[in-house]
């Protein structure tokens, strides 16, 4: 078993335009002085990292490591979540997915989904580039607003949706891969990989790709009343990440899982602050402790009622709590009687 590292912060929901949220120095001081050990970099914030630089340029990379390293942590790896989302956009969300690419290529699908793709491939060489060896994105989505059959999906359209998305990801694997990266997905509604099997129907579509992997994010998976216990016995070999990120699903006689379009703080299932939702910690930093997880435990603060930074001043002692310093030896160890094959040779009555 290998003990999980941690903690370590997602810097997206945190980056601002007044110190010491401005700058990856001064939030990278910050999130030390809260007692974080490392920061999960978003890309797309310019505050953060230049994305394209830091692919092509060793010498950058190294300064951006060298800042984060100056603050006492260490990069975790880089999300691309904006730009993933943008490699599959069903055209009901043109308008509104336009305001995560640069201006350049708003109204134009193509070259939307052209400058996406070489975002990915630029997050590969960055990534090896700054030593890391998992990253972090969304698949977007062609199917999703079919999701629920009203009317009736026409046949074969399921496939032919997942037959299209891994061809736009193969290529983005195989950079990857080129780059010794694993391409973790966050199973997300709103995505077409949002649950087990959707990520299953498009690992299949890529050839079981090795590089086609998992972020595990069990807030995602409250809020979708599935098991995300079991989740972890069914794709633990697949994880190559975690957010730690609580939720809760308080349903009603009025609404459920789909939320009857209200607000955040008004829906049945809420993201809340680590320890103030329902998600069983204990078991699951258990499970992937169990099954070998050796990735970091990273905080994603989302919450509908607490300060982000009271989230993340709690978050970093809420981690460290749960992470299990692995056991070197069996409790039992004291009464051995060591090994010798004669010896149980006769215990089993052999001789």
């Amino acid at each position: 078993m290998k003990t999980i590292k941690g903690p370590a912060i997602f810097l997206a929901q945190f980056m601002g335009d007044q110190p010491p949220f401005n700058s990856l120095a001064s939030i990278c001081k910050w999130a030390a002085g809260l007692g974080y050990a490392g920061v999960q970099i978003p890309t797309w914030d310019s505050r953060c990292i230049d994305l394209q630089k830091a692919a092509e340029s060793k010498a950058y990379a190294d300064e951006i490591k060298g800042i984060v390293q100056d603050a006492g942590l260490q990069i975790t790896e880089l999300s691309t979540h904006l730009q993933g989302q943008l490699v599959a956009v069903h055209p009901a969300y043109d308008a509104l997915f336009d305001g995560f690419a640069p201006a350049a290529v708003h109204n134009n699908p193509k070259a939307r989904q052209e400058w996406a793709v070489q975002q990915l491939k630029y997050a590969a060489k960055a990534s090896e580039n700054l030593g890391l060896n998992a990253h972090a994105t969304f698949s977007g989505a062609l199917l999703w607003p079919t999701f629920y059959p009203w009317p009736q999906r026409p046949p074969g359209l399921v496939d032919t949706g997942f037959k299209e998305l891994a061809a736009r990801w193969l290529p983005i694997l195989n950079e990857f891969d080129r780059h010794g990266v694993d391409l973790c997905y966050e199973i997300h509604p709103g995505e077409d990989l949002h649950d087990g099997i959707t990520y299953e129907m498009f690992w299949e579509q890529t050839g079981r790709h090795p590089r086609a992997c998992l972020l595990y994010d069990p807030s995602h998976f409250v809020l979708q009343c599935l098991d995300y216990l079991e989740y972890i016995d069914n794709y633990h070999e697949r994880i190559r990440m975690f957010h730690v990120k609580d939720a809760e699903f308080n349903p009603t006689g009025k609404q459920g899982v789909y939320g009857g379009y209200q607000n955040w703080i008004d829906r049945a299932g809420r993201f809340r602050s680590l320890g103030d939702g329902q998600v069983d910690f204990k078991a699951i930093f258990s499970k992937l402790t169990a099954y070998d997880f050796s990735g970091w435990a990273v905080l994603e603060w989302e919450c509908c009622i607490k300060h982000p930074e009271d989230g993340a001043r709690e978050g970093a002692p809420f981690i460290k709590d749960h992470i299990i310093r692995v056991t070197e030896k069996a409790f039992d160890d004291f009464a051995g009687t060591g090994k010798d094959e004669n010896f149980n040779r006769r215990v089993l009555g052999l001789q």
